[in-house]
């Protein structure tokens, strides 16, 4: 199944409209899919006291982590939509992960080795799906590269979802771009998932 993990907050905005065209060239399709939008559930990306006492344990009190693990276990494909804020992944996504991506279900940890094995095998094809004011050759020369560097040849990797398997798109100009060329992409994006 395709599981979309969606993170902006305004449905206005140039993502919410690149949501809209996957979702119903999915629904054109016949496709199965659920969508995972992390602001409209009002998702808390912060760690509490409670949280954290159980996090090395793989646990957690929060219903809506139990939640989007079930939904990432049925998940074949996954499909992340987001904005580069500052370089990197809005804090929202970052504490989906840091939340979600428990040891014992998405990692468990060598205790000899401190090395990573990844169990979100289940996971074939993965597509990150940003948009952002800067030109993604210009974020892909920064040291570091937070997208691809980091969250993708890293965070990803570590939980068992391959690289081969994952690829980024990128709207560069966001802010400066015609509607034209905001129409054509809303137009393609959905056959190049």
């Amino acid at each position: 199944m395709k599981t979309i993990i969606y993170a902006h907050p305004w449905k206005g905005s140039f993502n919410h409209a690149i949501l809209s065209a996957i979702t119903e060239d999915l629904k054109a399709n016949g496709e199965t899919f659920q969508v995972i939008d992390l602001y409209k559930d009002e998702f808390n990306p912060v760690f509490t006291a409670a949280e954290l006492k159980l996090f090395n344990v793989g646990d957690t009190p929060y219903e809506l982590v139990k939640e989007y693990q079930k939904k990432l276990n049925q998940a074949t494909e996954l499909i992340f939509i987001f904005p580069v804020w500052w370089w990197d992944l809005p804090a929202i996504l970052k504490g989906f992960i840091d939340k979600v991506m428990l040891t014992g279900f998405a990692f468990l940890e060598d205790s000899k080795t401190n090395e990573l094995k990844g169990l979100l095998t289940n996971i074939k094809k993965t597509t990150i799906i940003s948009t952002s004011t800067t030109d993604k050759l210009y974020i892909e020369s920064q040291g570091g590269n937070a997208i691809q560097g980091v969250f993708i040849n890293r965070t990803l990797a570590d939980l068992g979802i391959k690289n081969e398997y994952t690829k980024w798109i990128n709207f560069s100009g966001v802010n400066l771009t015609t509607d034209e060329n905001r129409k054509l992409f809303l137009e393609e994006v959905p056959q190049r998932i």
